[in-house]
């Protein structure tokens, strides 16, 4: 199991934590959609945010959205992810390239630039829930952590990180999510942010080969840890082409009579592992048969 989320409590139950490690799963995402090093940082880090809030929730068919809406040079991210630790996402463009900014970093806040954060988990009810909050860095730890705080009133702490080689390929990814109770204990609080200001960046502990289990330990150095479960996380896009093929059907008899009639046969695209279906002419009559 290369990449893993860990669940854990801390502080006898008074915290929860989540920590991954996704450089597979980032790798597979920047590798199906050709994303520059700045747009793969970006994606990179809400794929991971998305894979980790997506194993907090309880049912096997919840499903969690994560959107950025913004006026940056990347035009926005979407990310979906369910219970299991399957995430899949993309860019709208993955092809930016940006200059460092003052740090010498990929610069993920100017190619995302100013907007807003959707949230929205479709648990089975009438509606899904929906949460929606203006990004405050761009950054996008910072974005989820002002999220918590604000839509769900859990105080949080989000740490992502995606580290490149000179290749371009990912070298590191992952990333943790800590919360607390609303039963916190006062000294809890002063002891996790005592901790969190002075741990290292998310990349330079990965960089420093750190599992998720050994991140947990130090964000929450002195309060003791338990490791609830580990799950396996991987980008995975559950298109195929007889999904395609139904897409096609639910358009009606009509439309698919007009795509007969151009004589041509037609592509239909995934955004999330851009993968593109086609249909034949012949296929096409075949699955107008079918909508009868």
């Amino acid at each position: 199991m290369t990449d893993y989320i860990v669940r854990a409590t801390a502080a006898e139950g008074q915290i929860r934590a989540f920590a991954a490690t996704t450089r597979e799963l980032v790798e597979t995402a920047r590798s199906h959609h050709n994303t520059s090093p700045v747009a793969t940082a970006a994606l990179g880090r809400l794929l991971t945010a998305g894979s980790m809030m997506g194993s907090m929730m309880k049912n096997d068919s919840d499903v969690l959205t994560l959107q950025i809406q913004s006026d940056g040079p990347i035009g926005g991210i979407t990310v979906t992810a369910d219970s299991k630790g399957d995430v899949k996402g993309y860019v709208n463009h993955p092809e930016v390239i940006l200059p460092a900014n003052a740090k010498g970093k990929l610069d993920v806040a100017g190619a995302v630039g100013i907007g807003i954060l959707n949230v929205i988990k479709d648990m089975g009810l009438k509606e899904p829930y929906a949460g929606q909050t203006i990004l405050q860095t761009s950054e996008i730890a910072e974005d989820l952590t002002y999220y918590f705080a604000t839509s769900e009133q859990i105080p949080s702490s989000v740490g992502l990180g995606v580290l490149m080689n000179k290749d371009n390929t990912v070298r590191q990814a992952g990333g943790f999510i800590v919360q607390v109770m609303p039963f916190v204990e006062e000294k809890v609080v002063a002891h996790l942010e005592e901790n969190i200001g002075k741990i290292d960046s998310v990349t330079k502990m990965l960089d420093k080969g750190m599992t998720p289990e050994q991140t947990l330990e130090t964000v929450l150095e002195g309060l003791p840890v338990e490791i609830t479960d580990t799950l396996p996380t991987r980008f995975y896009c559950n298109c195929s082409k007889e999904r395609v093929e139904k897409a096609i059907i639910s358009v009606g008899k009509k439309e698919i009579q007009s795509m007969i009639d151009e004589g041509k046969e037609i592509e239909v695209h995934c955004h999330f592992c851009n993968t593109s279906y086609s249909f034949s002419v012949e296929e096409l009559k075949d699955i107008q048969r079918k909508s009868r």
